[in-house]
């Protein structure tokens, strides 16, 4: 049931969106560059500690890690507002990702091409949990650029899963993705329930 606010415009809807991914990959950056409010993080430093725990030779600069999620909101538009949750990218965090990921309409799988490898366990969790998900490819500066086509065969991606670029930097290429991720959502929710009609 829709609820109306007295002066005749509809309420906000409200719904949360995942950013998942490896290590390193850009989910913090991606979240605090389209939050409208100052994004939550739970980020630590990365320490000797983590050496031999943590595979930190592909991102020699990163000198912290979010150890719980990042969180940020964002409105589309005057009647829906997204609220995102990043995930910690660490696999000995990813106890947390159940929770995170409890009552999400959907998720975006950011993947950097060299490190394609990292993206096979962010990808088979949300295909076992039945979470529609996108697949985003950030575009690092410096970093190495292939087709889309050639990414998604790489990742042996489902040809229904949508694969995009974005730069986790730019507020607007990752509203795009964001805006992406919603309608594929969306779409999958409304095929789902026909499905249901017809059978009942």
């Amino acid at each position: 049931m829709d609820s109306a606010l007295s002066n005749g415009r509809r309420a906000a809807a409200s719904t949360k969106i995942v950013i998942a991914g490896g290590f390193g990959v850009g989910k913090t950056t991606l979240v605090g560059s389209v939050s409208e409010i100052v994004p939550l993080r739970t980020e630590a430093l990365v320490t000797n500690e983590s050496e031999g725990v943590d595979d930190l030779a592909s991102t020699p600069s990163k000198s912290t890690t979010t150890v719980a999620m990042d969180f940020g909101r964002i409105t589309l538009a005057e009647d829906i507002v997204l609220y995102l949750f990043g995930t910690p990218g660490q696999k000995r965090f990813w106890f947390m990702w159940d929770d995170l990921v409890r009552g999400a309409i959907g998720a975006i799988v950011l993947v950097d091409t060299g490190r394609l490898d990292a993206a096979f366990a962010p990808l088979d969790y949300f295909e076992s949990k039945d979470v529609p998900f996108i697949v985003a490819v950030n575009d690092f500066e410096g970093g190495n650029k292939y087709p889309l086509h050639e990414i998604a065969e790489a990742l042996a991606l489902p040809d229904d899963v949508p694969l995009i670029s974005v730069d986790a930097r730019d507020r607007e290429s990752a509203k795009r993705a964001l805006v992406r991720v919603t309608e594929f959502a969306l779409t999958r929710l409304a095929v789902a329930s026909a499905r249901k009609m017809e059978v009942s």
